[in-house]
Formats: C-alpha cells, structure tokens, sequence
C-alpha cells in the first residue's frame, strides 16, 4: 500500500515496476504453457519411439524448443517472487531492512551488469540464426532462431525485473511501498 506522501518520480517508477511485472507475469504463462507442451510432446513421442518404432527428431527438438521458453521466460518471475538463490547462510539471519540492501547491491552489481552483458552478447546469435536461416544440423532438424530467440528475450527480461526489484525495495526502504521480503531457504 502506498502513503499518501509518495512522490511523483517514485509513484512513476513504481508504475513502471508494476507493469514490468504484468509483462513478466504473461512471460510465465507462456512458460507455464510451454511446461505442459514439453511433458505431453515428450510423452507422445515415447509412446511413439518405443510402442511403434516412429517418432522424428524434429518432436525432440521441438522439446529442448520450449525448455529454452520454460528456463528464459521463467526466471524473471522466479525473481519477482522471491524465488531466486542466494547465500542462506547469512542472507536468512539478516533484518528485513539489511536484505532488502543486499538485494538492492546484488542486483546493480551483479545481476543487471550480468544479464545486459547476456543480452548484448546472445542478441548477434538470434540474428545470425534469424536472417541465415540456420537449421540444426539433425536430421529433420528445425530451425535455431526459436531458441536461440529466447537467450536476449529471457535475458532482456531478467534485466527488466531486476530493474523492478530495485525499485520496489528502495519503495519499502522508504516505508512508501508494503511487500513482503520474506526468504524462506530452500529445502535441501
């Protein structure tokens, strides 16, 4: 919830924050969907391999296809919900208030450097595949733009909502934005 005494740059920029949200969050669907093609692809083309000799190479292709959508598309919603690795064993200790200062130092130095350096470095690859037409070497093989697609798309994304996060946490750092910071560690 916002104070009343949020100023217009912040107020902007948590609109901003907001609708780099809604945009990752349809980037999860589209993940969420490419999970479900991926299990009921994979499981045609066994039945088809091994209960009838058949299937293409082009079905597997298709998979790793949309393992690049699940992966790329998915990891910018696993930050905006919290969901990323970290360092358990002092990040879980810390305050609210310290964590939320990590987070605001991981993402400006390590994770937006990182992923716009990806994006930048995988966006000649998509072109490349793009206007070639490059085709995978299978045979029946389809063409890598698909996928290679994905590399700036997922980065480009990460970026984005590292870019959220910040703002969000420097928001709660003013006592202008309520979000929950809780880390729950991961079972291992």
């Amino acid at each position: 919830m916002l104070h009343s005494t949020l100023s217009l740059p912040l107020s902007r920029l948590l609109g901003l924050s907001r609708a780099i949200d809604r945009f990752n969050g349809l980037c999860a669907k589209i993940a969420s969907v490419a999970v479900l093609l991926a299990c009921l692809i994979s499981a045609a083309n066994a039945i088809l391999r091994y209960g009838f000799s058949g299937g293409s190479n082009a079905w597997l292709e298709v998979q790793w296809h949309l393992f690049a959508a699940m992966v790329m598309l998915g990891s910018a919603w696993a930050l905006s919900r919290n969901g990323h690795v970290r360092v358990d064993v002092l990040y879980g200790g810390w305050k609210p208030r310290t964590q939320a200062w990590v987070d605001i130092f991981g993402f400006c130095a390590f994770l937006l450097p990182v992923t716009i350096w990806l994006f930048i470095y995988t966006l000649p690859m998509f072109l490349t595949a793009w206007s070639s037409g490059e085709v995978s070497a299978n045979a029946g093989g389809l063409p890598l733009w698909p996928a290679k697609l994905m590399l700036p798309v997922g980065f480009g994304c990460l970026a984005l909502q590292g870019v959220a996060e910040i703002i969000k946490r420097a928001a709660w750092l003013r006592g202008e934005l309520e979000m929950d910071l809780h880390y729950e560690k991961p079972l291992q």
